[in-house]
């Protein structure tokens, strides 16, 4: 199995940037394609992004296309979240996870979960 810890979320203005960072233990990070997802108060979990086990394919939701980066270094075991240009609709708990492939957490079925990290973006 793997464990996934989030951190980086916080209280911020609109239009400041936070960097979330996703950091696993008991396997190593490589063998895995990496997501985030983010669920709001009274909403379904949805998909953010997600890349390849090297880095080289990612996707974005279409909600923060063009603003949020997803990266990882797997020297360190962590995946991140660079979120610039921040909305208040983009307050939500944000999670990441892994899966067997992209197009499965691009669906949102995944193999584990990390507890979330909480992003609250005030106007």
């Amino acid at each position: 199995q793997v464990q996934l810890v989030e951190s980086g979320g916080g209280l911020v203005q609109a239009g400041d940037s936070l960097r979330l960072s996703c950091v696993a233990s008991g396997r190593t990070l490589s063998t895995f394609p990496v997501g985030w997802f983010r669920q709001a108060p009274g909403l379904e979990r949805e998909f953010v992004a997600a890349i390849s086990r090297n880095g080289g394919v990612t996707k974005y939701a279409d909600s923060v296309k063009g603003r949020f980066t997803i990266s990882r270094d797997n020297a360190k075991n962590t995946v991140y979240l660079q979120m610039n240009s921040l909305k208040p609709e983009d307050t939500a708990v944000y999670y990441c996870a892994t899966g067997p492939t992209t197009a499965t957490l691009f669906t949102g079925a995944v193999d584990y979960w990390g507890k979330g990290t909480l992003v609250t973006v005030s106007s």
